[in-house]
C-alpha cells in the first residue's frame, strides 16, 4: 500500500500570463484550474494572479519607480512570489512564443535573482517551478523550454515532467474549455476529455509537489558549495583555478 503524502505545509502560486484582463474569459485560466483542483484536494495553500490585472511595467530592476515609472506593483507581488514554495507560470501561445506578459514576468523575476536567502544563496534556491501552456497552434514545447530554462537559471528547481499543455488544431478553432464554436455546442468542453493533457497536468502537479516537499523538509539546499555570499567572502570549497 502506498502511503499518501502530506502536502498541507506547501504553498503554490500560479501566475496567469494571459493577455485578457479580468473579468474577460481566459482559456489559460481553465487549464490552471485543472492543476489547482488537484492541489486544493491535497490541502495545498493555493493562490492565482493574473499579471495583466496589475500595473507592472517592463524593466530589469526590482522597483521601476526608481527609473521613471509612476507606479510599479511588482515589489508587492514579489512578496507573494517569494512566500510560495511552488511557482507555476501559465501562458497562451502567440506566434509560437510565450505571451509578452510571460516574458515581462520572467524579466521581473530575473531582476530579483541577485537577492540572497539566509544561507547566502540566490533567493529562489529551494523553490520549485513549472509551467502550463495553451494555444491553437504549435509551440508548446518551445514555450516550456524557454520558461523552464529561465526559472532554473535564476535558482528554481525543476522536477521531471514540469510542463503540461493543451493545443488545438492548427488555425482558427475552439480553445481550451470552450463550450461552443460557430454556434455548435461542444460537450464536454474543448480539451476536457484530452487524456494527454489530463495526464500531463496531473504528473506536473504531483511532481512539483513532491520536489517542493523534499526541499522544504531539508530546508532547501545545503549551504556548502552553493552560497554566492561565501564565494564573495573567499570561501571556494574544493575549487582550484585552471592552470
Amino acid at each position: 500500500m502506498i502511503n499518501k503524502p502530506d502536502f498541507s505545509n506547501l504553498r503554490a502560486l500560479y501566475i496567469n500570463c494571459t493577455l485578457e484582463k479580468s473579468p474577460r474569459e481566459s482559456h489559460t485560466d481553465k487549464l490552471i484550474d485543472l492543476s489547482v483542483g488537484i492541489m486544493k484536494r491535497e490541502n495545498v495553500d493555493v493562490e492565482k494572479i493574473r499579471l495583466i490585472d496589475h500595473d507592472v511595467p517592463h524593466g530589469s530592476y526590482p522597483d521601476m519607480t526608481e527609473y521613471g515609472y509612476q507606479t510599479d506593483e511588482w515589489p508587492d507581488l514579489f512578496h507573494r512570489v517569494i512566500d510560495a514554495d511552488i511557482l507555476i507560470i501559465a501562458t497562451p501561445i502567440w506566434l509560437g512564443e510565450k505571451s509578452s506578459v510571460a516574458k515581462k514576468l520572467i524579466e521581473r523575476l530575473d531582476a530579483m535573482s541577485s537577492k540572497t536567502n539566509d544561507k547566502g544563496q540566490y533567493i529562489f534556491y529551494g523553490k520549485v517551478g513549472g509551467c502550463l501552456i495553451t494555444g491553437n497552434e504549435d509551440g508548446a514545447k518551445h514555450c516550456a523550454m524557454g520558461i523552464l530554462y529561465s526559472l532554473q537559471h535564476i535558482g528554481y528547481s525543476i522536477p521531471p515532467q514540469a510542463d503540461a499543455a493543451w493545443i488545438g488544431e492548427a488555425g482558427p478553432g475552439p480553445s481550451y474549455g470552450d463550450t461552443s464554436y460557430n454556434d455548435k455546442k461542444i460537450d464536454p468542453p474543448m480539451g476536457f476529455d484530452s487524456d494527454f493533457t489530463n495526464k500531463n497536468t496531473t504528473l506536473l502537479t504531483y511532481n512539483v509537489l513532491h520536489l517542493a516537499s523534499i526541499l522544504k523538509a531539508n530546508v532547501g539546499y545545503p549551504r556548502y558549495g552553493s552560497s554566492s555570499k561565501d564565494w564573495k567572502a573567499g570561501i571556494k570549497w574544493e575549487f582550484q583555478p585552471p592552470k
